[in-house]
């Protein structure tokens, strides 16, 4: 009789990895509807924000409040996913996103930590 064990293995391995899809998913959702608290939920502790010519590194709550202020200054419209790609430590993702103020080249940088993957880098460009 074979170890169940050998079947349970590979169901739990596409499970995780599923999961772990799950949260890009979601961010590019929050994206499109331009859901300031929705992205945040996957920011790290510090997160690096870009938008145009400004760059700096803010805390969890602190770039959620950036995100707020850039949301409530342009309407999204949509976001398109154009481009992914992957590190040893990291996954790169760059999209349009469509807004009432124009088009911003966005990116983000995402890493796996805990568990999740968490947002470590966001630029509006």
């Amino acid at each position: 009789m074979r170890n169940p064990l050998i079947y349970l293995v590979p169901f739990f391995l596409t499970l995780s990895v599923c999961a772990a899809g799950h949260s890009v998913d979601e961010i590019m959702v929050a994206l499109s509807k331009g859901d300031a608290i929705g992205v945040s939920r996957h920011f790290d502790q510090v997160v690096e924000i870009t938008v145009s010519d400004r760059n700096n590194s803010y805390s969890r709550t602190q770039a959620q409040m950036v995100l707020k202020e850039f949301f409530s200054l342009r309407e999204v419209r949509q976001f398109r996913m154009i481009h992914k790609a992957n590190s040893a430590d990291a996954e790169y993702y760059v999209g349009l996103l469509s807004t009432s103020n124009g088009d911003f080249r966005t990116s983000f940088r995402v890493k796996y930590r805990g568990g999740k993957r968490l947002i470590q880098e966001l630029r509006f460009e």
